[in-house]
């Protein structure tokens, strides 16, 4: 096709959000209906002009020409997104169908079908990772779909949906009794052919690919589900699960915090969420919204990694939180650097003075853990009292005291 045959035309990616979902819970013959229905609303928020087509799956492709500018191309996008936000209601069932949209226009992002086609998918995706949901194309979005990562992208989902995740959990103490008052929820992925892979090395691929929803959810109902038995069985143990970037600008977070909690019999200040700044970089007001929603239901929140970023003070004086949590780096150096000694002491200070809660992460040994008591620091982590482990290894590790310095390999 020569350049210049595809003009005044935005090519629309559609991905329907956890469709998968939808057959595995209900059916496909009841996931046959809602594609139906996708489509039967897509052509109605389009002119006959227009053409709607399943690409296959979940995934549709819109064409629609006469369109030049981004403004019409993403009003147009809104529209699209709007036809599918009502409930589908299946044989008394209310089903939420949702979308990440990529659109790109012609000629401004190619003027080849198969190169246009591959710029809307990418815009998809980053609609998805980002949270947004609707995504225009810019240039270099492409280079972030890749086989590899699709196929990864494809290991997770099923990760997710067919239990290879565990959620371990650290332990936390107060100083300077060392009483364990909770625990950290840490995931892990069991990896069938890699083995047990730590967070760092898939949580970025679940905010990319759009299935930090699904993955924070699971997380949070292992952790809310184990928090409810603890305290059932007489032990008042509080849980913290951190929330990633992505994570907490997912619309039903809320709602799913509050459910779980009801479900489980778990009073919300038993759950502490935490977050790092780079979770309100970028969206600093929607990030605001949903913790104020989550400080409502009486959810305890934490600024995690405190005094690594560059705005930490603004946040403090801006966020409903009520702990802070010291940087690692900072705690394990200050016995040997002054600078980060003296770092740590005034966060400590700071946060006292604003009536909130220190943690402090990454205590390696008593000397540290002496240090943060003398400071006036609240609670303690880290492998001085116990590294991360399974929940029957922290019971077993509890039931024999549960004390700093005395976790044995053998309570694994």
């Amino acid at each position: 096709m020569r350049s210049g045959e595809l003009s005044g035309l935005a090519v629309v990616i559609l991905d329907l959000i956890d469709f998968k979902e939808v057959n595995d819970t209900l059916g496909h013959q009841i996931g046959d209906q809602v594609l139906c229905e996708v489509s039967t609303r897509l052509a109605g928020a389009t002119s006959p002009r227009d053409l709607v087509a399943r690409l296959g799956g979940d995934e549709f492709a819109v064409l629609l020409p006469g369109i030049e500018r981004a403004d019409d191309a993403l009003r147009t996008g809104r529209r699209l997104r709007s036809a599918l936000a009502q409930p589908v209601r299946l044989d008394g069932v209310s089903l939420e169908v949702g979308a990440s949209i990529g659109m790109c226009l012609a000629p401004d992002h190619g003027d080849v079908p198969r190169i246009l086609l591959t710029r809307a998918d990418a815009a998809m995706y980053e609609a998805k990772s980002s949270g947004a949901g609707l995504h225009l194309y810019e240039p270099g979005l492409e280079r972030t779909v890749t086989p590899q990562r699709l196929a990864l992208a494809s290991e997770l989902r099923h990760a997710i949906t067919s239990d290879e995740l565990e959620v371990y959990v650290q332990p936390v103490a107060a100083l300077p009794t060392g009483k364990v008052v909770g625990v950290e929820a840490l995931v892990r992925w069991r990896h069938p052919q890699q083995g047990l892979l730590p967070p760092d090395t898939f949580i970025g691929l679940a905010e990319r690919t759009g299935l930090i929803g699904l993955l924070t959810t699971q997380v949070l109902t292992r952790a809310i589900d184990q928090c409810g038995l603890w305290r059932r069985s007489g032990r008042p143990l509080s849980v913290a699960v951190n929330l990633s970037a992505r994570g907490i600008l997912d619309d039903g977070l809320t709602e799913t915090v509050a459910h779980l909690l009801a479900v489980h019999d778990v009073p919300a200040d038993a759950l502490t969420l935490e977050i790092t700044e780079s979770a309100i970089v970028g969206r600093p007001a929607r990030t605001l919204t949903v913790l104020r929603r989550l400080r409502e239901l009486g959810v305890r929140l934490s600024l995690d990694d405190f005094g690594t970023g560059y705005s930490s003070l603004s946040y403090l004086r801006e966020l409903p939180v009520q702990a802070v949590k010291i940087d690692k780096s900072f705690v394990s150096r200050m016995l040997t650097q002054d600078g980060d000694a003296m770092i740590v002491q005034s966060i400590v200070d700071l946060a006292g003075n604003l009536g909130l809660e220190v943690v402090a992460e990454g205590v390696e040994n008593s000397a540290a853990w002496d240090r943060l008591a003398d400071m006036g620091c609240d609670l303690v982590q880290g492998y001085y009292l116990a590294p991360p482990m399974t929940r029957g290894a922290f019971e077993r590790w509890l039931a024999a005291g549960g004390r700093p310095g005395r976790y044995a390999k053998a309570v694994l």
